[in-house]
């Protein structure tokens, strides 16, 4: 009898060490694994322990922004993928769908989030940001009406934003490679 409760005591320790894996971990474990990333991304976790808190930097190799080494943090909260991860770029820079705060404006971060989208989905949208700047869902609206009106005078504001410029009165990180 002894045995047998010196056992359960010792199984109860064990649950005790190892913490439950959450349903937002086992579907982000999948969402990685799953993972098809480009040459020009890639992720980077500060503690391997822990998946829902990682980087994703993203350097495109072609449009405006090609010349940039851009980083996103990814915080994904236990209700994923009922709720969409938070999304921040870590560096201030010139464009019209990112805010000087870091805010990504993404329609599947926000409104048309939907359970059976995944990391990967938001990485493409993410780098598509860069190869295709949408001036008609603006977070900065200085920089969409430049693309707007003026997409040379924008180009040449990007370039210079990109190697720590200012561009109307507001500096910008330096993300050049």
């Amino acid at each position: 009898m002894i045995k047998i409760w010196s056992l359960k005591k010792d199984e109860e320790t064990a649950k005790k060490r190892k913490p439950k894996t959450s349903p937002a971990q086992l579907r982000v474990q999948k969402d990685l694994t799953e993972l098809e990333l480009p040459s020009t991304m890639k992720t980077e976790f500060a503690n391997p322990d822990d998946v829902l808190n990682f980087t994703l930097t993203i350097e495109p190799d072609e449009g405006m922004y090609k010349t940039g080494s851009f980083h996103f943090t990814f915080a994904i909260n236990n209700n994923y993928p009922h709720d969409p991860p938070k999304v921040k770029c870590t560096q201030k820079i010139y464009h019209p769908n990112l805010d000087h705060d870091g805010n990504v404006c993404l329609n599947i971060l926000r409104e048309d989030w939907k359970p059976v989208l995944n990391l990967n989905s938001v990485m493409v949208g993410l780098q598509y940001l860069f190869l295709e700047p949408n001036a008609d869902d603006p977070l900065n609206k200085e920089a969409a009406e430049d693309l707007r009106r003026d997409r040379p005078g924008f180009a040449s504001n990007v370039r210079r934003s990109l190697g720590g410029g200012s561009v109307k009165g507001v500096q910008y990180d330096r993300v050049t490679k």
